[in-house]
């Protein structure tokens, strides 16, 4: 039986105009202690995938268990970590991740959830700044912490929802090896989402992408057999890597083109203003003064 698995899964949103279908009949699975990437656009879907799975938000139709138990809701059992980094402004970096350990271990000795903080701010190279607040840290610093207090959760498995995607390139590739050091260490079953096919390569065992929406689905995995670790340099040079890359990026460019394709010609309606002459030499238009509507007679209009 598989660890993770997504069912006939769609998911709809309310807008001005309607509804609008986002994911369409998602069919996934994990299995215990793999590392999984779903790569696709921006606008795609991808975030809302996570937050089904993290269960903050739930399905229109089809079923989403974990370990054979339906996800109902959120549970200390599945671990996010954001974008935004999500750390409450005024805890301190060991305060933030105690937080997460006293609420999911609340058995534990007073020592024993303390040495557990420290191991994890040691494991992510924060010890200096355990008593630094988050507006005293760098973005790579924040994530982190982030990073730091989903693992301290011991969660069965971990959820990253792009979580490297608004830091510098120096800084995200150092997180990116530390990621991976840390899953190789624990071994837990992540769920990495991301645009990015280079990272998807260097961390996942899988990788899945996931076609423009509305509606959007996945489509075929594709398996990274490159053994751990993975070092950037050197899988530039690594005839599979290039492969995958060429393979992986061609799909996706693919399917934003068959999504351009279907869209059609695109119905652009045109304003109704009528447009003013600009050689007058006079403000187009003066304060309190509305455009001119084709549709609309406007009395004591001024002359042109």
């Amino acid at each position: 039986m598989p660890f993770l698995e997504l069912k006939n899964v769609c998911k709809s949103f309310r807008t001005s105009g309607g509804k609008t279908e986002v994911l369409r009949d998602i069919n996934l699975t994990m299995e215990r202690g793999e590392f999984v990437a779903i790569v696709g656009y921006s606008g795609s879907g991808k975030t809302t995938l996570i937050s089904l799975v993290a269960g903050l938000i739930a399905p229109d139709s089809g079923t989403i268990t974990l370990d054979g138990k339906a996800i109902t809701g959120p549970a200390l059992e599945r671990g996010v970590v954001f974008q935004n980094y999500s750390l409450l402004p005024w805890l301190t970096v060991f305060d933030n991740i105690a937080l997460a350990v006293n609420r999911c271990f609340p058995d534990w000795s007073d020592d024993k959830r303390r040495a557990h903080v420290e191991h994890w701010i040691d494991m992510v190279k924060l010890t200096p700044a355990r008593d630094k607040l988050p507006r005293q840290l760098s973005g790579g610093m924040r994530q982190r912490v982030a990073v730091a207090r989903g693992l301290a959760m011991d969660p069965a498995i971990l959820l990253l929802d792009e979580p490297l995607g608004a830091l510098d390139a120096l800084t995200r590739g150092s997180l990116q090896q530390e990621i991976v050091h840390l899953w190789e260490a624990d071994r837990k079953t992540v769920l990495l989402i991301t645009n990015d096919v280079d990272e998807a390569l260097l961390m996942a065992d899988r990788i899945i992408p996931l076609t423009t929406g509305p509606g959007a689905t996945l489509v075929e995995s594709f398996p990274v057999t490159l053994s751990h670790p993975r070092d950037r340099r050197e899988l530039n040079h690594d005839p599979e890597f290039k492969h995958l890359r060429a393979t992986i990026t061609t799909r996706l460019l693919e399917l934003g083109e068959a999504r351009r394709t279907g869209l059609g010609e695109i119905d652009r309606a045109v304003p109704d203003l009528i447009p003013e002459d600009i050689t007058l030499g006079r403000p187009i238009l003066s304060w309190g003064q509305r455009p001119r509507r084709r549709e609309t007679k406007i009395e004591n209009a001024p002359a042109a």
